[in-house]
C-alpha cells in the first residue's frame, strides 16, 4: 500500500455550534450529510459561480476540517471569516497536522484516515502529527495515481477564479449538491446543470510522444480547443471545449498539445454527454 506525504496540502478547521449552518450556506457540497470518516469534495465560489477554492471536507468532533492547497489555506480561512458575521464559529489554519494519501490497501494505524469520496480507487487521506508514520511513496506517485484516474485539482488542471464547477467535473465527483438550497454562486451552477450549458470539461489526455508542459495550447486545424493541465508519463488532464473537439474530429483533424499529438477522452467515471466521435478520437 503506497503512502505519500503531500506537503502542498494543509488544513483549515471550522469549529463551533454554528459551523454546519455557516458552511451549508456558502459551500457547493452538503456538510449536513457528510459522514464520519468521509472526505468530500467541495468548493467556495465567486457570486458569478467560478471556483475560488477547492478542497476536501471532513468532520471533526466539534466542526469540520478543510484539506486545501497549503499556499491557499490562510486565504481560505480569511474568506470564510468574511461570511461568519455573528455565527459562533472559530476559523483557523492548523499547521500542526501533516496531510498524506494512501491507496491500494489499508491506511497506517498511526494516522486518522478518511475515505476520499471523489473516486473509490483514490484511497484515503491521512491526517497525523509530523513524523507519526513513514511514507514509502513520493508526492509525484500520488499525482500519477490521481491523473490516471482522471481526477483534476485546482491550480494544476484549471485556474482558480476562472473555471466553473462543471468544467472541473465537480458535478461528476460529488462536489456539488443540487438539492440543498442556496449557497454563494448557486444560481449560476444550477442554471448550467439544468440547461446543460457546460461546453468546457476536463478530459484525460494520452500523449504518445510525451506530455507537453502544463498550460500548453491544444489546437486542431489552427483553432484552440483548450489547454493542458498536469501530467505523469504519457498521460495527463486537459481543459477542453467539447464542441470544438467534436468539430475537429469530424473534420479529420488531429488535436495537438503544443506540437505533440493528443488523444482526448472523457474520464471513465464521468457521465456528462459527449458525442461518440469525441470519445474515440483518431489520428
Amino acid at each position: 500500500m503506497p503512502v505519500a506525504l503531500l506537503p502542498d496540502r494543509a488544513l483549515v478547521a471550522v469549529t463551533g455550534p454554528d459551523a454546519a449552518a455557516l458552511l451549508q450556506g456558502v459551500l457547493t457540497c452538503n456538510v449536513e450529510t457528510l459522514q464520519a470518516g468521509e472526505a468530500r469534495l467541495g468548493a467556495l465560489l465567486t457570486p458569478q459561480g467560478k471556483i475560488l477554492f477547492d478542497f476536501l471536507v471532513s468532520r471533526l468532533p466539534d466542526g469540520f476540517r478543510f484539506d486545501v492547497q497549503a499556499d491557499r489555506a490562510a486565504d481560505l480561512a480569511k474568506r470564510l471569516s468574511l461570511y461568519r458575521l455573528r455565527a459562533q464559529v472559530a476559523i483557523a489554519a492548523d499547521p500542526t497536522v501533516a496531510v498524506a494519501a494512501a491507496w491500494d490497501g489499508p491506511a497506517p494505524a498511526a494516522a486518522e484516515a478518511v475515505a476520499d469520496s471523489r473516486h473509490a480507487d483514490l484511497g484515503a487521506r491521512l491526517y497525523a502529527a509530523e513524523g507519526a508514520f513513514s511514507a514509502d511513496a513520493a508526492e509525484t506517485d500520488y499525482h500519477a495515481h490521481r491523473i490516471a484516474l482522471g481526477i483534476p485539482e485546482g491550480g494544476r488542471d484549471y485556474a482558480f477564479g476562472d473555471a466553473f464547477p462543471h468544467e472541473a467535473l465537480m458535478d461528476q465527483l460529488g462536489g456539488i449538491d443540487f438539492t440543498k438550497g442556496c449557497y454563494v454562486g448557486q444560481e449560476v451552477v444550477s442554471r448550467m446543470q439544468h440547461r446543460g450549458t457546460a461546453r468546457t470539461r476536463i478530459l484525460t489526455a494520452a500523449y504518445p510522444d510525451g506530455a507537453p508542459a502544463p498550460g500548453a495550447a491544444i489546437t486542431a486545424g489552427g483553432k484552440v480547443l483548450g489547454t493542458t493541465g498536469s501530467s505523469a508519463g504519457g498521460h495527463g488532464l486537459a481543459l477542453v471545449r467539447i464542441d470544438r473537439l467534436v468539430d475537429a474530429l469530424a473534420a479529420g483533424e488531429t488535436p495537438l498539445a503544443g506540437d505533440r499529438p493528443a488523444t482526448l477522452e472523457r474520464p471513465a467515471y464521468a457521465t456528462f454527454p459527449m458525442p461518440e466521435a469525441a470519445a474515440s478520437p483518431t489520428g
